[in-house]
């Protein structure tokens, strides 16, 4: 993974501790959660948590998505298959000759233009 790449990513992983809300038993509480604004303040951390999360994560993956799909752009990847070719010599002889051909990631022919 190349230095901006881990840049970002940190970038955007770092801020999304800050902005998501995590949750906690009852127990540990200190206000009465029968209340009214306890109760609302609550709920409110709660959606605003998840949101912000999911936000996050769709951030994340796109960026994710992107890098990679960037990377595989500029790869100059060849891939090449060899097979053998019967001819026939002016002289009678039969000989097997190498001809290659390109051929894709799912090892379809490429053809030339």
């Amino acid at each position: 993974m190349k230095h901006h790449t881990k840049l970002l990513l940190l970038g955007l992983t770092v801020p999304a501790f800050f902005l998501t809300g995590c949750t906690t038993n009852t127990e540990s509480r200190v206000t009465n959660p029968r209340q009214p604004g306890p109760a609302v303040g609550n709920a409110v951390g709660t959606a605003v948590g998840a949101v912000g999360s999911n936000v996050v994560g769709a951030v994340v993956g796109g960026v994710e998505g992107a890098t990679a799909a960037t990377k595989s752009t500029f790869t100059n990847e060849r891939r090449v298959v060899r097979v053998w070719k019967t001819e026939t010599t002016a002289d009678g002889r039969t000989i097997q000759v190498p001809v290659e051909i390109e051929v894709d990631e799912h090892g379809r022919p490429i053809e030339k233009k």
